[in-house]
């Protein structure tokens, strides 16, 4: 077990939770993100091992709440060992479509995924001790062009491109990595149409969704296990690049 802290955007989704549980369960203490529901952040912090937690109210696309973010963990944990830049949303569009794709749409995912996750870093920066990691949740979409809409594909292929350049600006001090999933089985997928789901098994070679555990474990590898590694995408697709025969 170990004192080291990290903080998680977006920490009360399926992935970010799983990730909460998983540094939970390695003996780190957690900051937990989140946008608007305390409750399911205090929910979150319930489901974790250990001590010393803590739930952060925190819009990634406003920088004064980052600041106020990153205050309350100075105060509370005094450094970091890791960030997690998982916050993020999206909307189906199809990619045909483009008079649905509205600025204001274009714009708040940019915002959230790009700008948003670029801001906590810059911002937590100093906070950060030597050998700490900084990951990325992208997305398959941002290498194959195909995933809800045209403008959330192009955000996470910027966010891998962002994890290219902040890898040499940071090292050696900071590692910076992406974990980019394919469709995995979290809520919000189990509430779309059964048979696109379906359809999505069906075209992975490994013929199922990812867990959201699945999606932690690359998350925490990336900061305890592959510690000569940086600037680097992880893929957890369970193959879906890979089309099938």
């Amino acid at each position: 077990m170990t004192n080291k802290s990290v903080f998680i955007t977006g920490a009360t989704g399926g992935i970010g939770q799983a990730t909460a549980i998983a540094f939970a369960n390695k003996g780190y203490r957690v900051a937990v993100g989140y946008n608007s529901s305390a409750d399911k952040a205090n929910t979150v912090i319930k489901s974790l091992t250990g001590s010393g937690h803590i739930a952060i109210q925190c819009t990634v696309d406003k920088t004064d709440s980052i600041k106020k973010a990153k205050a309350i963990i100075q105060n509370e944990f005094g450094t970091l060992d890791a960030l997690i830049n998982n916050a993020g949303f999206t909307k189906f569009v199809p990619h045909d479509n483009l008079q649905d794709l509205t600025d204001d749409l274009v714009d708040g995912i940019f915002q959230t995924h790009c700008r948003g996750s670029f801001a906590c870093i810059r911002e937590m920066e100093d906070l950060f001790n030597t050998d700490s990691c900084i990951v990325q949740i992208t997305s398959l979409a941002g290498e194959t062009g195909m995933g809800s809409n045209i403008a959330y594909c192009a955000a996470k292929s910027a966010m891998d491109t962002m994890t290219k350049s902040l890898a040499r600006a940071l090292s050696p001090k900071i590692r910076v990595m992406a974990v980019a999933p394919g469709l995995v089985d979290t809520d919000f997928v189990k509430g779309i149409d059964t048979a696109w789901r379906d359809a999505q098994e069906n075209a992975t070679p490994q013929k199922r969704l990812a867990l959201p555990e699945e999606i932690a474990n690359a998350v925490l590898a990336c900061v305890d296990t592959l510690t000569f590694s940086t600037g680097r995408t992880i893929y957890v697709d369970g193959g879906r690049a890979l089309g099938t025969l």
